[in-house]
């Protein structure tokens, strides 16, 4: 058992009477605040040099905090120090947000996993980007997760994600197109052929873009979706996003079940497993893939990226497992069975 297992997480998690989000603002809180000597004591604990090269970028290894944790870039100098290699901020929007209402963020403990209806709650684009021309670069490579506006009508969805674009492509390693968060509005329908190779189209540049799926996606709907993506310039694949399922919710944790919002965590391993490995074998490897939901020990990165992924990313894992998983994750790329990933 880690020190954040036995003595960080219960304080966390004890917060605000069992306030997860509180949780969460008071965490980016105290990281925002942590000065250079106390990044560098962390870093020295936690960073694993394991480097790769994906889609034309250089990571100093393949685990990445996902998106969600830090939609504003408020902690982004502390992430590294935590030993991840790359960080992805957002999911930002092209105008400020609140998100839906509170409470909006539930912990389901016995079955290792969260329950989001979040709304894509941010400052805005303009907001992120004057953030991160006043910090300048990172020492790992940047991600920035685009959302479409909530009150921007579905058919004004391509010109809500080039505003955003337009602002923010210049201090992104890669841009993440996020069509596929099931607590915005219509969100989900961009993943169908017409609709996200417009927005393709229109975003496709010197910048990598990746589209993040969901995991509640059929085969050919999937199938359908990596045709568009190849054809129209995407960069790689981020699988998988929350979902809509309750599958493999723990008894204690079923009066949580009716709760609205995507689901992450433990009961996702599988599922965001086996739609790593889909995509993989549907495009021959021709698109790269950012693997991610219900990693949570080291085995469970190791199995994504045998299954094809080349880099995971964190969320829920980190909330329970802290730090020591980012470290653990990052080291079994290195006993994970080799591919050759483009």
């Amino acid at each position: 058992m880690s020190v954040f297992t036995s003595a960080v997480r219960p304080v966390l998690f004890r917060l605000g009477g069992g306030d997860a989000e509180k949780a969460h603002e008071f965490t980016l809180d105290r990281l925002s605040s942590l000065g250079a000597r106390s990044r560098a004591l962390l870093q020295s604990r936690y960073a694993v040099k394991a480097p790769v090269e994906v889609f034309g970028v250089k990571f100093p290894n393949p685990v990445g905090l996902a998106a969600g944790m830090d939609k504003n870039g408020v902690a982004l100098p502390a992430w590294p120090a935590l030993g991840f290699g790359f960080v992805e901020v957002g999911t930002v929007t092209a105008k400020p947000q609140p998100g839906n209402d509170k409470p909006r963020l539930f912990r389901l403990r016995d079955s290792e996993a969260v329950i989001n209806r979040m709304g894509f709650n941010n400052a805005g684009a303009a907001a992120l980007a004057s953030r991160l021309e006043a910090l300048g670069p990172l020492n790992v490579p940047l991600g920035i997760s685009l959302g479409k506006s909530k009150v921007t009508p579905l058919e004004e969805a391509v010109e809500d994600y080039l505003t955003s674009y337009n602002l923010l492509h210049p201090y992104a390693d890669y841009i993440a197109v996020n069509v596929s968060s099931p607590n915005t509005p219509g969100l989900r329908t961009l993943q169908d052929k017409s609709a996200l190779g417009a927005l393709l189209t229109a975003l496709a540049g010197k910048t990598p873009v990746l589209v993040k799926i969901a995991p509640d996606l059929t085969d050919e709907a999937i199938s359908e979706l990596l045709e568009v993506c190849l054809a129209h310039g995407a960069a790689g694949i981020i699988a998988t996003n929350t979902t809509l399922s309750r599958d493999g919710l723990a008894a204690a944790d079923q009066p949580r079940a009716g709760e609205a919002g995507g689901l992450s965590g433990r009961p996702l391993t599988e599922r965001s497993r086996k739609v790593v490995h889909f995509v993989h074998e549907e495009t021959g490897g021709r698109l790269p893939i950012i693997g991610v939901g219900g990693i949570l020990e080291a085995d469970d990165a190791a199995r994504m990226f045998d299954a094809g992924a080349s880099l995971v990313q964190l969320y829920t894992g980190f909330i329970y497992r802290g730090p020591a998983l980012v470290k653990a994750a990052a080291r079994a790329r290195t006993t994970a069975g080799e591919k050759a990933h483009p």
